[in-house]
């Protein structure tokens, strides 16, 4: 039996050579491998103790996944405009943190297609050797990055161009229940670029050239270490129950799948004190 304490963060991801996804839940000092942990009994208790992941101040409530009411309000990561990046207001003057928004803002991001159960469209600023984390932590089994475009505004003008034919959000209970059936990304990509080609050259008119760069990636698949999906999805609630124990059956997304069909968010409760026995 071993026993790790601390407060937690949201699961570190990458994959390995054949695109199975890694998980890391980092806890207190340590790293606890969660692979390795697929097949046995874990049982996870909540202290009562939640520290802002930002200040570590102890609050009595989380706010947007592990920060605190102060830091909720004045970092620029918790404004209205991370969640809809075409509100985007560096340019106007008014980022709550200018250097911060230079250097995740102001930056080149990618606009993706994902398969999660459903095809949706996304953003992200960073894909490695084809791959971005944010795919895992949305539990994609497909995905293509479409396009790179020079800032987050950009991004979000041309997600919200898509989103009048194809879906932004991903249905968590969908991607939890199996391995979704493949589709054909790169003819969807085309399909959908054609369909919004005049909101594309009005980007580019006002923008330049410079401000659209449409990409040749292959499309990659992505697998998870999934022993059994739940038939029933039933979510564990750690803020009314207080502990939880089963035996692990996989993870997906941000997602653990332990038996009797119960999963639970860990990325919700980043900044929890746990204590995790295996």
């Amino acid at each position: 039996m071993a026993i790790f304490e601390g407060n937690i963060r949201k699961m570190r991801v990458s994959t390995d050579s054949n695109h199975l996804a890694q998980y890391h839940l980092p806890i207190g000092e340590q790293s606890l491998e969660m692979n390795s942990l697929i097949g046995q009994t874990i049982t996870v208790k909540h202290t009562g103790n939640i520290h802002c992941i930002n200040c570590a101040v102890l609050t009595k409530k989380s706010f947007n996944q592990g920060y605190c009411y102060r830091c909720l309000t004045r970092l620029a990561q918790c404004d209205s405009c991370i969640i809809k990046p075409e509100l985007c207001h560096y340019d106007a003057g008014t980022c709550r943190e200018p250097a911060w928004g230079e250097v995740n803002c102001l930056s080149d991001h990618f606009v993706y297609l994902a398969n999660t159960g459903t095809v949706k469209v996304g953003i992200t600023r960073h894909v490695t050797d084809g791959v971005s984390s944010r795919w895992i932590d949305q539990g994609a089994s497909q995905a293509i990055a479409i396009m790179r475009v020079q800032n987050r505004l950009t991004s979000g003008m041309v997600e919200t161009a898509f989103k009048a034919h194809i879906a932004d959000k991903t249905n968590w209970r969908t991607m939890l229940k199996g391995h979704p059936e493949q589709v054909d990304l790169v003819e969807l990509k085309e399909s959908l670029l054609t369909e919004i080609e005049p909101e594309l050259d009005e980007i580019i008119e006002e923008y330049g050239f410079q401000a659209i760069n449409i990409t040749d990636s292959a499309p990659i698949d992505i697998r998870y270490p999934v022993t059994q999906y739940p038939s029933k999805v039933k979510s564990i609630n750690l803020d009314k129950e207080g502990q939880f124990s089963g035996n692990l059956l996989g993870i997906k997304g941000q997602y653990l799948m332990l038996d009797g069909d119960r999963v639970i968010n860990m990325r919700k409760y980043a900044g929890y004190e746990l204590s995790i026995e295996v």
